[in-house]
């Protein structure tokens, strides 16, 4: 993809994003990704030599290998949000085989999806592509539907599945996070021993953080602080909601704020905000990777751009791009993951 499409996509935003220069936290400050990543960050750190061949595996996979960069199918929807919901716009992923075929010709570096999903099919794919294996869900069947992640297996049986990696979501800030973190602390640990890497879903999830019509959920410091609490139990990798606005903890005024996390630290600039999610992820340390979210329709292929570019240039790792992907035709989903790809090969497309 060109810098002239890239530029069509992001419409009135181009100038904006593209030329942007981060005024709050410098580059200078960050641990970037690139080919050397796991030479530079992982091999001081204590993962063992399993883990670092599993995440070798994982960088080296699909259209971006090598670079630094990943772009990951998560099809975990079916449990997360119903199958019959996630999949009636394209049925053919009711079976496991189209989401696995989809990642794979999609050129992405790995595929997340359930334990059910992935042992129907490991015996044929486990050494065509990475295997991420989500480890917990919210089951969502229970009425009145309460937000809370339950274990669907084991850490033995995804490392059995021959998965390079185990992902798993905490929603933090709700009533269940305190037994979730450590559910999720001692599966990570475990992950480690068997030499399987680890990705976290950081959600926040609180009623309460929905105050006088805006939705703190995606603010920058609620997000950011969830990152910091997910690579304190050791997770390689944190997957996040791109930020939309800032100030949860003020205006809720609960935890605890400084001035200078609002005035000095970021801005209102979407690169500044999401690089205070990077920052909070071990200034980069462990690699951010954006969620697509939802599928609109017409507009997703613009939306998945924006989002790459905006994670790309504020020195994230990638993008975890689900929805958007398998709730249109294969040709088509194919096509957009590229497009998010092309993004993070574009050397013209640099750190803010």
């Amino acid at each position: 993809m060109s810098v002239q499409t890239v530029t069509s996509l992001l419409g009135k935003d181009a100038e904006s994003l593209l030329n942007y220069q981060a005024t709050a936290i410098p580059k200078e400050l960050l641990h970037l990704p690139g080919p050397d990543f796991l030479d530079r960050v992982f091999v001081n750190s204590n993962r063992s030599p399993q883990v670092l061949r599993n995440l070798g595996q994982l960088f080296n996979n699909g259209r971006l290998a090598g670079s630094g960069y990943v772009s990951i199918l998560p099809v975990d929807q079916g449990i997360e949000h119903t199958a019959g919901a996630s999949f009636a716009p394209n049925p053919i992923y009711f079976d496991p085989e189209s989401i696995i075929k989809l990642a794979i010709e999609g050129g992405c570096n790995a595929v997340a999806t359930t334990f059910g999903n992935l042992a129907m099919l490991s015996r044929k794919y486990a050494h065509r592509i990475p295997f991420v294996v989500k480890i917990n869900h919210n089951e969502l069947l229970t009425y009145p539907n309460k937000f809370d992640q339950i274990m669907f297996g084991s850490v033995e049986e995804a490392w059995n599945l021959g998965a390079a990696a185990v992902g798993a979501t905490i929603y933090f800030g709700s009533e269940e996070s305190s037994r979730q973190i450590i559910e999720v602390a001692e599966a990570f640990e475990q992950a480690h021993q068997l030499g399987m890497a680890t990705i976290l879903w950081c959600y926040t999830r609180n009623n309460a953080f929905k105050k006088d019509g805006t939705d703190y959920h995606v603010s920058a410091d609620l997000t950011g602080q969830a990152n910091h609490l997910g690579v304190t139990i050791q997770a390689d990798i944190i997957k996040q909601k791109l930020p939309e606005n800032n100030g949860g903890f003020t205006a809720i005024n609960f935890a605890k704020s400084h001035p200078k996390m609002y005035s000095d630290l970021t801005t209102n600039h979407p690169i500044d905000l999401t690089r205070y999610q990077v920052a909070n992820c071990y200034m980069g340390r462990a690699g951010l990777i954006n969620s697509g979210g939802e599928s609109k329709g017409e507009s997703d292929l613009a939306d998945a751009v924006r989002t790459a570019v905006i994670n790309k240039r504020a020195g994230g790792m990638g993008l975890i791009s689900g929805r958007k992907a398998f709730q249109k035709d294969m040709k088509a989903g194919v096509a957009l993951l590229n497009a998010i790809q092309d993004v993070y090969l574009d050397q013209d497309i640099t750190i803010a």
